[in-house]
Parts: C-alpha cells; structure tokens; sequence
C-alpha cells in the first residue's frame, strides 16, 4: 500500500493539473469506490465545483473544492492521474471513476483491486478513522513520540504501522527506521530509551525525506500520476532484502512477521535487548 512518501509525491504530481479546473461531469462503474455519498448526490453535488488545492493527510489525498473536499485513499492498487479526454492509458484497464474537467482534460482514478475509494465530503473526520500526528510536522517532536510511546508495551514495529499513533508510517519505512535507529521491531515501545527515541524520532523523517525525495517506491503497482515509477526502492537498507548482506555490517538480513506484516531488519545492528 502507498505510504506517506508516495502520497506527497502523487498530491505534488496532481497541482499543477488540477487547481483551479472546474468539475464538468462524473462517470464511476463500481459502486464500492465512491463511498459516499451515493453515486448519484456525489455526481449532482460535485459538478461546477472548482479544485482549489491538493493536500494530504497521512495516506488519504485531500482535494478542498469550492464547498466540499473530494478525499481519496489508493490502499493497494490505486493509481490517480490527469489526462486529455481522448488518451488511452495502461492503467485504464482497471478504471473505475473519472470527473471530466473544464479544459479538456480528467481525473481518473484506476484500481484494479477495486479497495481504494473516493469521499465528498464536508469534513475529512467523517471518511477516516483518528489520525495520529504528521511525522513531518511541526508538531511532531521527540517528546511528542516519547509520550506517545510510554502508553504502549506492543512492538514498535506494530506501533508504527497503526495510523492512530502516527500518520501515515507503513510497512517499508517503518522497516526502514528502525534499521538506521539500530532498534529490532519486537522491542516492547515502552522499553526504548530516550537516546533510542531520539534516534527514531530522527531516522523517520530521514527515510520519509528520502522517499519523497525519490518520488516514493516502485515495488508493485504504485506509480507517480504521469506514469513513471519511483525510485525510493533502490535505496533500500533492508526491506525486500531478504538473506542479503546488510549495508552496514554483511549480516543476512532476516524476515519475521510483526503485527502480520512481513518485517525486515538485521539481526546484528538490531538488537532485541534494551538500550
């Protein structure tokens, strides 16, 4: 599933071709993607509305028209994309919605799982469940994700994939951080000290940095909306590195499963003991 790096990358892939272009029409073919409301009031209450910015909050794309917000979560095989109205594209194979735009142009939404949805809506808590905070943010610190933490005697691995705990944090970059934090994904999170969660607080920005800088990962069927894969996948440290040599110290990279999620660390630099 897109991750907080390959959402950003697909809002700032989105801005450009859709602020300030005005709905003309809807059309949808599966009713499970358009989650609410119904197909017919979202059609009727979408059309004339203009795109008057692209955001995101954890994994769900938020799109703020005139009077409403058009929200979007890909979950695992969404693609989001602007094109001319006469373009064939691969990944219309799996269409399923398209909003007609005033220029010639639409926004299709392609998901050949048919998991993902699209929402319009007043408000983004009435489509999501709670949202922990941005990692990103401001408001994100090392006390904030030491406090956090304390409550909690569930593996870090775990606590990291649950959104309420923080947004927008999956599987490859939770890996990912706890690698370069030298902590092993079983650790109780109430057991990490505070030099530990320093280090973590700093090593998840470091990798969702680096994956927006690379324009997210590639692995399966994520792509950017012109079409063009990411590169964040070539820079992996351990996830999908299963028995290779680790980066740092040539130890086999071993897989567990965490929370039921395939996990990825090396056994060596990621210690289960505290400290």
């Amino acid at each position: 599933m897109p991750e907080l790096p390959e959402v950003e990358t697909v809002v700032r892939g989105l801005r450009e071709p859709l602020i300030g272009r005005t709905v003309t029409s809807m059309w949808y073919d599966c009713d499970r993607t358009v989650k609410t409301p119904d197909p017919v009031q979202f059609a009727a209450r979408i059309a004339g509305q203009t795109f008057r910015s692209v955001t995101r909050r954890a994994k769900y794309i938020v799109c703020e028209l005139d009077h409403d917000l058009l929200v979007v979560h890909l979950k695992m095989t969404g693609r989001l994309y602007v094109v001319p109205d006469d373009a064939v594209m691969e990944a219309d194979r799996w269409l399923h919605f398209r909003l007609g735009l005033d220029n010639g142009h639409q926004l299709r939404f392609s998901d050949a799982r048919k998991f993902g949805f699209v929402a319009l809506t007043a408000s983004l808590d009435a489509v999501t469940p709670a949202l922990g905070p941005e990692p990103l943010s401001d408001d994100f610190s090392p006390a904030v994700l030491r406090e956090r933490s304390r409550k909690h005697k569930k593996a870090i691995k775990a606590l990291l994939l649950d959104q309420a705990f923080l947004a927008g944090v999956g599987n490859i970059y939770a890996d990912e951080s706890l690698f370069l934090a030298n902590i092993h994904p079983q650790r109780p999170a109430d057991s990490l000290t505070d030099d530990e969660i320093t280090r973590l607080f700093g090593t998840i920005r470091q990798v969702l940095d680096a994956g927006i800088d690379r324009e997210g990962a590639s692995i399966n069927w994520y792509r950017k909306p012109d079409g063009t894969p990411g590169k964040a996948q070539t820079a992996f440290n351990v996830y999908d590195r299963t028995d290779l040599p680790c980066v740092v110290c040539g130890s086999p990279i071993s897989k567990i499963r965490v929370a039921q999620r395939g996990t990825h660390y090396c056994p060596t630099c990621q210690k289960i003991e505290v400290g």
